[in-house]
């Protein structure tokens, strides 16, 4: 059973000791059988094929049995469902056409989605046979002003300046954006539920770029509704919310939206936060991945400083970002031996 798993513990408000842990980017370019899978295909290829995407996601489970498996895919491979032209160029990132009026959001076809998708759902069935009974299947996506900042801007940025400037000059054209994307993430999300995920995370990566007022309408108001979507179609349904760099709004997020779990970014002291939510809150988090790529007695060290302060209440341990794609599989096992030392 789900419930049985040491993750879904932590996330109905159980602490676990040692606590369970999984990374960000843990199937990723640091690992040399990741590397020989990615020969073999474009990214979204990759994504949207499930015998490898179903090889991607289970590599790290068999090195490192990791207490979650998070499915191999990305957040910009919803807006491409709905039509959005979608390229990723090596050392550039994602490209995309942008959406900068209303005849550009038009041509968006959520009705494409549940099609395009549909291989993922096939990946997650197949993951749901074949992990271990113990580890926790997760499912994903973008949170609707991270995804937005993209489909605006047509690809990654330092201000997001272009995605910003639209939601105060064209408030209605930026809010049925986001409408649109929190209707097709939550039918997504409960798709993956469906198909065998045991909970769901929602990466808000750009989130810390907005001032408070702006962080409630545009973070926190469509999170709650995805997340009062899900749980009203799908209940019980465990969801973690990572509203990165979110500071002290994050404390806000956590107690408006209604997730089960905060991930937390590498700037926050978790031990100080912990005095501040429910105790029946759980926290992700948060090692610096430098930190990690470094290895070493400071990793050791680091690991011991996050986790034993927050003993005795509900914890996953986890980055405060993703694997950087340098660092050595030695020091993630480092990690996980380091995370489960019941000392």
């Amino acid at each position: 059973m789900a419930q049985a798993k040491p993750l879904m513990r932590v996330l109905a408000g159980e602490a676990v000791w040692p606590p369970p842990v999984w990374l960000m980017r843990q199937a990723g370019r640091y690992l040399p059988e990741f590397r020989a899978e990615r020969a073999r295909a474009d990214f979204l290829t990759r994504c949207t094929t499930p015998d490898i995407a179903t090889e991607l996601t289970m590599q790290p489970i068999r090195r490192y049995g990791m207490d979650a498996a998070i499915l191999f895919s990305d957040i910009l491979v919803l807006p491409w469902a709905m039509g959005q032209d979608l390229r990723f160029i090596e050392g550039r990132g994602p490209v995309m056409e942008p959406i900068r009026n209303r005849q550009a959001l038009a041509a968006l076809s959520p009705d494409r989605v549940a099609s395009v998708v549909a291989p993922i759902q096939e990946t997650l069935r197949r993951l749901s046979t074949d992990l271990p009974a113990s580890t926790t299947l997760l499912g994903f996506a973008g949170s609707p002003f991270t995804v937005a900042c993209y489909m605006v801007e047509g690809g990654s940025s330092r201000e997001f300046a272009v995605t910003r400037t639209m939601a105060l000059q064209d408030p209605a054209l930026f809010d049925d954006l986001i409408a649109l994307l929190v209707r097709t993430t939550t039918d997504m999300l409960i798709g993956q539920i469906d198909a065998g995920a045991d909970a769901v995370m929602l990466f808000d990566s750009w989130s810390g770029i907005l001032p408070p007022s702006q962080f409630r309408r545009h973070v926190i108001a469509p999170t709650r509704e995805i997340v009062a979507g899900i749980r009203a179609a799908r209940p019980g349904t465990r969801i973690i919310g990572f509203p990165r760099l979110a500071g002290l709004m994050a404390i806000e997020y956590a107690e408006a939206t209604g997730v089960d779990a905060l991930a937390c970014d590498t700037s926050v002291d978790m031990a100080a936060l912990a005095k501040r939510v429910p105790d029946t809150l759980a926290l992700q988090g948060n090692l610096d991945p430098v930190i990690l790529r470094a290895g070493g007695q400071a990793l050791t060290d680091e690991v011991r400083r996050i986790r034993n302060p927050l003993r005795g209440r509900p914890h996953v341990f986890n980055l405060g970002h993703g694997v950087m794609p340098d660092t050595s599989p030695d020091h993630v096992g480092q990690l996980v031996d380091a995370v489960r030392d019941p000392g």
